[in-house]
Parts: C-alpha cells; sequence; structure tokens
C-alpha cells in the first residue's frame, strides 16, 4: 500500500518509519526544507532511540522517502496520515489546529484518486468533521473518507509501542475508511493487537481521556507522596500496594516532579476548553492541571530548603532536563520550573543532560549547560536529580564527596535508596519518603 504522512515531527517520523518497516511505500512530507535535507542526509530532526537505525533500513530498501512536494507526495496514495502539530492557542489554550487545517485543504485540491485522509495529530472532538467539510469543499467530486487513528506513543519506546501496540483505535464512519485502515494495519494481525473500531468523534474522545487519566495517576501519588512525608510512609511502598490491585495497575504511580512533555500539558487543558465549550465541566481535571503546574515550583523550593537558611550565592548542580529519559524533548519539562525558582532565589545552577542540552540552552537562559555530570556536581552545595536518565542511576558517590562543595542530594525521582545514602554520608532527601 501507498501511504503518505504529512508532517515529519515526532509522531509522523515514527509512524511513517513504521509503516515502512511494515513492508508499504511511505512517503514523508514537511514544508520544512531544512528538516527534509537533514533525513535525506539520515539526521533524525528528534532523537528517539533506534529511529535512525530504522529510517535508514527503510530509506536504503526504498520504501522510505521524504519530500517537500504534498501534490507529488500523495498522488496514488491510498491512505494520507495527517501528523502535523497541535500546540496549545495563545491566548485561550485551545488546540491550535491551523496546521492541520491547512494540510486538509492543501490535501483536497489535489486529491485526484480514492483515499482515507486520517488524523493522527492529537486533535479535538469535532476535528474529523471539519477535515472532512475543508475536503468536501476543495474538491466536492473527489472520493474519500475521513478517518481518526490516534497515536499512543510513548517518548522513548515509540518504535516498540508502535510494532506492539496495547490496542489501535480507528475512528471511521464509513467502509471506505474501514477498508482502508484495515489494510494499513494487517502486518499487526499476525500480533494479535486488538484493533478498536469506533466512530470519529469517539475515537477523538478516547485519546483525550486517556491522557487525562494517565495525567491524574500521576498527580495522585505525589499527591500521596507528598503526604507520605508528613505522616512517615514510604510513597514507594504505598504504590507497589495498591498497583497490585489490578482494577488499578501500576503504571503511572510513580511519584516525581510532575509531568510535562509534548501530551499531558496541552492535552489536559485542550480537554477542558472542549469542556467548556459544551458546558460540561471536568473538575477533576481541573485539579491536575494546577496541582501538577504548582508542583514544579515546589520541588525548585525542596531544593532550595536543602542548601540550608542562606541559599543566594550557592550552586545547584541540575542532573537531566528533559521531562523523561531517553528522549530531547523538552515541552513543559519541570526542569524548567525548578531552575527558574532557584534562579529567583539568587542560586547558580549548572546542568548536564545526555541529550535535552540544546533544546534547553533557549528556554533556560539563566543556567550554564556542561558536558558532564561530574563538572556540574564539582563545587555544588547541593546536587538535584530532576530525570531519571540511566547515567545517573550509579553515580560515584566518593567521587562526588571529594568534588563537591556538600554531599547533598535532592533525589527528584527516587533512584537512589535513603539508609544507602545515609550511610554512603550524605544529606538525602527524595519524594514521599522518610
Amino acid at each position: 500500500m501507498k501511504i503518505a504522512v504529512v508532517g515529519s515531527g515526532y509522531v509522523g517520523l515514527v509512524s511513517g518509519a513504521c509503516f515502512a518497516d511494515f513492508g508499504h511505500d511511505v512517503i514523508c512530507i514537511d514544508k520544512d526544507q531544512a528538516k527534509i535535507d537533514r533525513l535525506h542526509a539520515g539526521q533524525m530532526p528528534i532523537y528517539e532511540p533506534g529511529l535512525d537505525e530504522l529510517v535508514e533500513r527503510n530509506v536504503r530498501s526504498g520504501r522510505l522517502s521524504f519530500t517537500t512536494d504534498l501534490p507529488g507526495g500523495i498522488a496514488d496514495c491510498q491512505a494520507i496520515f495527517i501528523a502535523v502539530g497541535t500546540p496549545s492557542r495563545r491566548g485561550d489554550g485551545h488546540a491550535d489546529l491551523s496546521f492541520v487545517y491547512a494540510v486538509a485543504r492543501e490535501v483536497g485540491e489535489n486529491l485526484k484518486t480514492p483515499a482515507v485522509v486520517v488524523t493522527k495529530s492529537t486533535v479535538p472532538v469535532g476535528t474529523g468533521d471539519e477535515v472532512e467539510r475543508l475536503l468536501q469543499e476543495a474538491r466536492p467530486d473527489a472520493p474519500f473518507a475521513v478517518a481518526s487513528n490516534p497515536e499512543f506513543l510513548r517518548e522513548g519506546a515509540a518504535i516498540d509501542d508502535f510494532k506492539r501496540p496495547d490496542r489501535i483505535v480507528i475512528g471511521a464512519d464509513d467502509d471506505l475508511a474501514r477498508d482502508i485502515m484495515n489494510e494499513v494495519y494487517r502486518p499487526l494481525f499476525l500480533n494479535k493487537s486488538p484493533i478498536l473500531f469506533t466512530t470519529r468523534r469517539s475515537a477523538e474522545m478516547i485519546k483525550y481521556a486517556a491522557n487525562a487519566f494517565l495525567a491524574t495517576k500521576i498527580t495522585f501519588i505525589n499527591e500521596i507522596a507528598d503526604l507520605c512525608e508528613k505522616v512517615g510512609g514510604d510513597v514507594q511502598d504505598v504504590a507497589r500496594g495498591i498497583g497490585l490491585d489490578n482494577r488499578i495497575g501500576s503504571k503511572f504511580l510513580h511519584a516525581g516532579p510532575g509531568y510535562g512533555g509534548s501530551c499531558f500539558p496541552k492535552d489536559t487543558l485542550a480537554l477542558l476548553k472542549t469542556a467548556e465549550d459544551f458546558d460540561s465541566p471536568l473538575r477533576i481535571v481541573e485539579a491536575v492541571a494546577k496541582t501538577n503546574d504548582t508542583r514544579k515550583r515546589a520541588m525548585g523550593r525542596k531544593v532550595i530548603d536543602a542548601l540550608g537558611d542562606n541559599p543566594r550565592g550557592k550552586r545547584v548542580a541540575m542532573l537531566g532536563l528533559t521531562f523523561k529519559p531517553n528522549t530531547d524533548d523538552m515541552r513543559d519539562s519541570p526542569s524548567i520550573a525548578i531552575a527558574q525558582a532557584l534562579h529567583d532565589a539568587g542560586v547558580d545552577v549548572v546542568a548536564y543532560d545526555p541529550e535535552g542540552m540544546e533544546l534547553a540552552k533557549p528556554l533556560m537562559p539563566e543556567v550554564s549547560m556542561v558536558n558532564d555530570p561530574y563538572e556540574a556536581i564539582a563545587g555544588a552545595d547541593a546536587i538535584a536529580i530532576v530525570t531519571e536518565w540511566n547515567a545517573f542511576r550509579a553515580l560515584d558517590l566518593d567521587r562526588i564527596k571529594e568534588t563537591a562543595n556538600a554531599p547533598v542530594i535532592v533525589d527528584l525521582r527516587n533512584i537512589y535508596q535513603p539508609d544507602e545514602m545515609r550511610a554512603a554520608g550524605f544529606s538525602y532527601a527524595s519524594i514521599g519518603r522518610p
């Protein structure tokens, strides 16, 4: 099958490369000439483990190609995926659908053969209806269908998630869309991946509801962690104890500095705006979004408290900047608010991250970036572990004590054990543990 993917960012590039690996002929389309030039040169615009090898293998096989030419790119394609960004709109927090609608218009103007146009971008309920209207307006005589196929990829594990999904959700309101989408995902039938066909609006709702629910689990365990610190409990034991209940499950019950990234912050906000528009308030999601925002600054204060009575002029080594490991994504990362809180308190911040520093620099001009964790630690009055990269899980504690000004660690990801750190001579603070 010939497939076009419009948008070569995180979702589009991963999806396109995986579709090609299934054996489809895939062309990824993007208006950014520099990005396409980099892809032609084998340079990935994002960091995702294994993506460069996957792209290179399928380019070499002839199944994957890149272009800026949308009219030529979609010619003879049976499935055209829209995978452009839907950031929060300035001023009101609604999802900005201008890129989605611009692609829909251009596709409509150039569609010549029967095809299904699929929104893979995260879009509010009813977007598929508007895409269909724009296509009909541009080419009333063109044979097409519109489907919704939301993605559920975890950054850092996106390729495995795509090839071994928990579920494939397809919102389709006619036989043409269902038939073509069945053919697109036929290679996954051998894995018995569950495919759920729904209406378009239900599929659009599933994506937002899933992200809001996961954001709620994260925020819930973070608040339980705060209570554990007050009453002397251990949040890791609590999370384990409730997670063994099959009705709850253990995933997303890891206490930390709050959620960030490309999905949860903007998607919870967009869902709240949709709820406002339809006069159906989501009080729980409102509390989740507000609590998560305030938590990030609170984590900054936790680090400041570890510096003692007079933090001004002291130095903190911040280990980890990205919102999670195995990505270079800095969008809404807790590290941004934490660094700002430290800076506001007069603290000097020196940071190291294995992949995120280039994207972090314009977001955190007050932070000095170095190329090694021990360079950041040297002369530090406290060390804050903000992202749980594997590189930080076995730090040389003796070396830290020799080079840091003080043996103080604030572990915002709970990757070390409190009793072991105390035995090693560290003043150690973590999340939700005595």
